[in-house]
């Protein structure tokens, strides 16, 4: 199956919208095209006029209407007359949607003529889950649904989801993850297990604005062993791939792109430096004054600071460190006995540069307060303030 859909704006209030589709299932083909007109009335709402054919159907006439009821309301109706070899097919679709709070919608739709159902679900969408629920009376599908999807708040954007539906067509459970793979790919399976469907596994590659779907139907039978397949073999492909496919060619791209930012900075990095030199050599004076003070009243006396790329992992020693001697810079910046830093790059500080663009850097400072001696390591982005009470 391949589908296709343009956009072009046409006026401030209209756009054109051109889509199609194609199948071919056992040597058997067909597809169709749609051409829709959406014309934006008000701030309120817009009207679309659609036509479509396609061999397998016959010719579709299409209106549909969107607009906004009050700020937390709105209400879609969609008008189609289909021309098939049995005669006409109307068919109306009416949802009715309401904001309930800041993340719970509440969707009611009717559908009549093809397929006619009212369907009523409540969608809860928060940063760190997508909650679902939802209830269907209809021809000639009845049904209860429940989802649910947790987010982990990392770097992968992993996803873990699970659902459960019944209804006079059997019950399915469905359970699965979706992870991202690269800057642009995200990786998801699915285990299906339903009566009397049987065991399924669908796997799903979302790579920019394209899909890949994957269905493998296991067996129409619900046999333990195709659930521990189907649920531990991409398991262990994956984490197969990743270690030796995916994570080496990611760190490959991450180097080259680092390489061709360090030549293109190379210069302004020099030119960087120097300033940074001039700036601590006209800072010497004024610290010594500050450091004579803080000895006086056994206050913050800034021992050593570097600040860059460190290197703590012995698999990676023989890897260039990147840092620079910040003493003096810092030193400058204590006032009363005190150092803050806010939540800013460090880079921007006077007497500071960027030793290695692109990549994180810390600040580790070694300080010396009311004789003793104490060490601090922070986040090139986090607030830094000394001493630690």
């Amino acid at each position: 199956h391949s589908s296709s859909i343009f956009q072009a704006p046409l006026t401030a209030t209209d756009t054109a919208i051109l889509s199609g589709n194609l199948s071919t299932q056992n040597g058997n083909g067909g597809g169709s095209i749609n051409i829709a007109l959406r014309r934006v009335t008000s701030a309120k709402g817009w009207g679309e006029l659609e036509f479509g054919a396609g061999d397998l159907q016959g010719p579709l006439f299409g209106l549909k209407i969107f607009r906004n009821l009050t700020p937390r309301c709105f209400i879609t109706t969609n008008c189609a007359l289909q021309f098939s070899s049995r005669g006409v097919r109307p068919g109306l679709t009416t949802v009715l949607a309401r904001n309930l709070d800041k993340n719970t919608m509440g969707y009611l739709q009717w559908r009549w003529g093809i397929q006619s159902a009212m369907n009523t679900s409540i969608v809860r969408d928060t940063k760190s889950s997508h909650f679902t629920v939802a209830l269907q009376l209809g021809i000639p599908h009845s049904f209860v649904m429940v989802s649910y999807q947790h987010k982990f708040q990392d770097e992968d954007q992993t996803r873990v989801k699970g659902s459960l539906k019944a209804g006079f067509f059997g019950t399915i459970v469905e359970y699965g993850a979706e992870r991202k793979i690269s800057r642009h790919s995200i990786l998801g399976a699915t285990v299906s297990v339903g009566v009397p469907q049987g065991v399924s596994l669908k796997i799903k590659l979302n790579r920019a604005s394209q899909t890949y779907f994957f269905p493998v139907h296991l067996t129409d039978q619900l046999l333990p062993s195709a659930m521990f397949y189907a649920t531990v073999g991409p398991l262990v492909v994956y984490f197969a791939m990743h270690r030796l496919i995916i994570k080496p060619y990611l760190r490959a791209q991450k180097e080259r792109e680092l390489e061709k930012q360090r030549e293109s900075t190379a210069s302004d990095i020099l030119q960087k430096k120097q300033e940074a030199e001039a700036a601590v050599r006209l800072m010497q004076e004024s610290v010594r004054r500050i450091i004579e003070a803080e000895e006086a009243r056994m206050g913050l006396i800034i021992v050593n600071a570097w600040y860059g790329k460190f290197v703590n992992d012995n698999s990676r020693r023989n890897e260039k460190v990147k840092v620079i001697d910040v003493t003096v810079p810092l030193q400058c910046l204590v006032k009363d006995s005190k150092l803050i830093l806010t939540e800013a790059s460090k880079a921007g500080l006077p007497g500071f540069y960027d030793p290695c663009v692109g990549e994180e850097k810390s600040l580790k400072v070694l300080y010396q307060f009311r004789g003793v001696l104490h060490q601090v390591m922070s986040a090139d982005n986090e607030a830094l303030r000394i001493p630690k009470q």
